[in-house]
């Protein structure tokens, strides 16, 4: 079951977003060339602990395994929860997908980054590009009385005119108490298909695409989702509320 949040519920998403939103921008202005994802990690816990807020994967468990990272920090061929490491060093051509969700007065706010560091290949930057846009055109196709199906073939879509691999594995989710909650949002479907959209539902948007299959590997540390061809993946996120009118992104940056 889908949860609909309340008017109460809805403002402390509303915070935990803007919160999630002002995290996120501070810890990608910290990436830099020379930088090790787990110096960004305890970057990425100093800066939620100056805010007063818990991440939501650090200790998040998964059968017998615990997640050891504040956030997750996926460079180049990975795609999603890769963990911090003092021997994963970010170089100059490098992308790295900084995904930081967490706890926030009762609720969680999710979100996703995909940065460049220095310079980069310009079919790198394309993938980058392409995915923010499917992004945007998922939350655009986010409105009451659409179905969840119209979110994922607004997504497909610029995935498939681009002829980028779509990670078809791996979903947004339904947010709020809890990180992943009801409804599975698939990069791929068809319109008119899966739930209903109602308003005061609030859901992760998640595109993932890369240069290549879009086929995934999981590392030996049970937790790193690559690319199986080693091609490279931009991951890009956002919490959106569900409106009696257009979609509202609970994490959009507040200028």
């Amino acid at each position: 079951m889908i949860p609909i949040k309340s008017l109460e519920e809805i403002e402390k998403m509303r915070y935990a977003g803007a919160v999630s939103a002002a995290v996120l921008e501070e810890v990608c202005n910290h990436v830099t060339a020379g930088i090790s994802t787990a110096e960004l990690d305890n970057f990425a816990k100093n800066v939620m602990e100056r805010y007063g807020v818990r991440s939501a994967t650090f200790g998040f468990r998964s059968g017998k395994r615990v997640f050891s990272g504040y956030g997750c920090w996926s460079v180049n061929d990975e795609i999603v929860h890769g963990l911090p490491s003092e021997r994963k060093i970010l170089q100059d051509g490098d992308i790295i997908s900084v995904d930081l969700s967490m706890h926030v007065d009762g609720f969680v706010g999710d979100n996703t980054r995909t940065v460049a560091i220095g310079a980069i290949k310009l079919e790198v930057q394309h993938l980058i590009d392409v995915t923010y846009k499917a992004l945007l055109a998922g939350i655009d196709a986010a409105r009451a009385g659409n179905t969840v199906g119209h979110i994922s073939a607004a997504i497909q879509r610029y995935g498939d005119e681009n002829k980028l691999g779509i990670v078809r594995e791996l979903v947004g989710h339904g947010i709020g108490c809890e990180m992943h909650e009801d409804p599975q949002i698939p990069n791929y479907g068809v319109a008119g298909q899966g739930p209903v959209l109602k308003s005061g539902m609030t859901l992760a948007i998640e595109p993932m695409f890369t240069l290549g299959s879009g086929k995934i590997s999981t590392d030996s540390d049970g937790w790193t989702i690559r690319t199986i061809d080693g091609s490279w993946a931009a991951h890009w996120e956002h919490t959106v509320l569900i409106t009696d009118s257009l979609p509202e992104i609970l994490t959009l940056l507040k200028k």
